[in-house]
């Protein structure tokens, strides 16, 4: 007990004290929760592609077993952002500068390398 706060001070302290560990607990828990979440769906991912029916057993094939036709299939997430050039990307532009241009662009560079 301090003796230089009075008992209205430590009480506000400590319920000071208890909301910052209660909300210290909820936001790892959150972001706990959303780790754990997001790698449960990565393993199935994998799971499903690891072990999906090929060859005579899959699904159409000689041997496949029948099931339920017209269940949604589960859109499957990118891995990664798609390259936006090449042949599944909008084609890159090339402008050709006049020497006026050039010359300004070539300063303007000078510029600005000169400060740094």
């Amino acid at each position: 007990m301090l003796p230089s706060a009075s008992i209205l001070q430590q009480i506000g302290f400590g319920v000071l004290v208890a909301v910052g560990v209660v909300w210290a607990i909820g936001i790892t828990r959150l972001l706990r929760r959303g780790r754990y979440e997001a790698a449960l769906r990565r393993d199935q991912r994998e799971m499903r592609a690891r072990y999906a029916p090929r060859g005579r057993f899959a699904p159409g094939g000689s041997f496949a077993a029948p099931g339920p036709e017209g269940l949604p299939a589960q859109p499957e997430l990118l891995g990664s952002v798609p390259r936006q050039t090449g042949p599944g990307g909008p084609p890159s532009e090339c402008v050709e500068l006049s020497a006026a241009e050039r010359a300004a662009f070539e300063g303007l560079v000078r510029q600005l390398t000169s400060r740094s």
